[in-house]
């Protein structure tokens, strides 16, 4: 029950009611300038870290194709890659950057997650990776591959002579 995705979740929501309140008196990093608290440790570190291992892919197979869909909300499609490696690996990845800050800006919270993250797939043999499509839209990256047709058998009777 350790890697309890649900104990995992509810952990980081106590940790986050109790931020606000005693947060700044145990952040030993308060007294230094943003700077020198992007080098410091961080749980938003590993809240990033966790982003990218656990980019959620949902894998739909249909008489015609199989349909990949994730989750990646705020990135542009040029922050997005899907490859094919060698007909029989789906390999999407992307990242999402780290907004600039103006030396006069102040960071309050920083709770969206950003870094990058690699998923990859092993596909069945009937995919058809010349008719690959994939777009972003709404912050869901839609993957169609359809599949290769079997030809259907056609049974012919051949008289006997």
């Amino acid at each position: 029950m350790a890697g309890s995705p649900f104990l995992h979740r509810a952990a980081h929501q106590l940790m986050d009611r109790f931020d606000p309140i005693i947060g700044h008196v145990l952040d030993p990093f308060e007294n230094f300038s943003l700077r020198d608290k992007e080098c410091a440790p961080s749980r938003q570190y590993v809240k990033d870290a966790n982003a990218a291992a656990n980019t959620q892919v949902d894998w739909l197979e249909t008489t015609e194709a199989h349909i990949f869909k994730a989750d990646l909300p705020g990135l542009m499609r040029e922050d997005v890659r899907v490859k094919i490696e060698d007909g029989q690996t789906l390999e999407i990845s992307g990242e999402r950057k780290k907004e600039e800050v103006q030396k006069t800006d102040t960071w309050h919270r920083v709770e969206r997650t950003r870094g990058t993250f690699l998923r990859r797939f092993r596909l069945p043999e009937n995919i058809d990776t010349e008719n690959v499509k994939a777009q972003v839209e709404n912050g869901v990256l839609t993957i169609t591959l359809p599949k290769i047709l079997a030809p259907k058998t056609q049974v012919r009777t051949i008289e006997v002579q």
